[in-house]
């Protein structure tokens, strides 16, 4: 039976891989948020991984408040890249397989067409930037690992796009959202089965991809159907980014390509209205 560590169980994609998680009786699972285990405290990790033998890790654990990174990067950067550093060392020292959660913030959004694994990331904001350095010290460290690249992630579980904007549908009839940022949806809990499929996989990963879900949408666009779905009542109302007061820039194309995803391990894609159905069904 394959252990596996999940970091940052308390974030939306490890509430979603606990959901799912009884599904898969071959592998045992062990949770812990960051009380538990904190990836910048090297010591309480040497602790767990001295007692337990993990096959992989999949790292959950993220700081990803872009607009208080902007603010404050010296907490971003200890989190996202000096902490993913240390969990690289230890799964290097333990022999322990990475799956690491990473960004489509990492591109700066002047291009026009999917970004691909094979792209240049350029960040423009601190949050971006520190995903990025996160990435770099996994490659630099590890010669087994996965990073896994998504986008716009949402679920039931904590706070995302989805939650406050419904938030703000039950307070309001009307609701003003930016339609110049174009991204791909996500739903957590695909993204928790793809990544619990590659773990099953009898092929070998490495190196970075990217999963989203299918299609191309502006936030606003997003919105629109998401209330459509919730019987209609709240109006949406398209605006423009400059028309809010934000710390951090934002890409305004960050569509990724699932190419490499679906070409290694013949993953279904999901279009994002799908997936979309299926959370308000859940």
């Amino acid at each position: 039976m394959k252990k596996v560590l999940v970091t940052g169980a308390n974030g939306q994609l490890g509430h979603c891989l606990q959901k799912i998680a009884p599904d898969y009786k071959d592998l045992a699972f062990v949770f812990k948020n960051s009380k538990d285990f904190d990836i910048t405290n090297k010591e309480q990790m040497n602790s767990l991984f001295a007692v337990d033998n993990f096959d992989y890790c999949i790292n959950c654990a993220a700081f990803t408040n872009v607009e208080q990174a902007e603010k404050t990067p010296e907490i971003a950067f200890k989190v996202n890249a000096e902490g993913v550093k240390n969990l690289a060392l230890i799964c290097r020292e333990y022999d322990t397989s990475l799956i690491h959660i990473s960004t489509d913030y990492v591109f700066d959004g002047e291009k026009k067409e999917p970004y691909t694994v094979d792209d240049i990331p350029n960040p423009i904001n601190e949050y971006g930037k520190s995903k990025l350095l996160g990435e770099k010290h996994i490659q630099e460290i590890l010669e087994d690992f996965l990073i896994v690249r998504t986008s716009w992630l949402y679920s039931e579980f904590g706070k995302n796009f989805v939650n406050k904007i419904l938030k703000l549908g039950i307070e309001n009839d009307c609701v003003q959202v930016v339609n110049d940022q174009i991204g791909s949806p996500t739903y957590a809990l695909d993204l928790a089965e793809v990544i619990i499929y590659i773990i099953n996989s009898t092929l070998k990963f490495n190196g970075i991809y990217h999963y989203c879900n299918e299609g191309r949408i502006s936030w606003y666009d997003f919105a629109y159907e998401l209330f459509k779905l919730n019987n209609g009542r709240v109006k949406v109302e398209k605006i423009q980014s400059s028309d809010f007061k934000i710390y951090a820039d934002r890409p305004q194309f960050s569509v990724l390509s699932n190419n490499k995803l679906v070409k290694e391990f013949g993953i279904k894609q999901i279009n994002w209205i799908k997936s979309l159905n299926n959370f308000v069904n859940n």
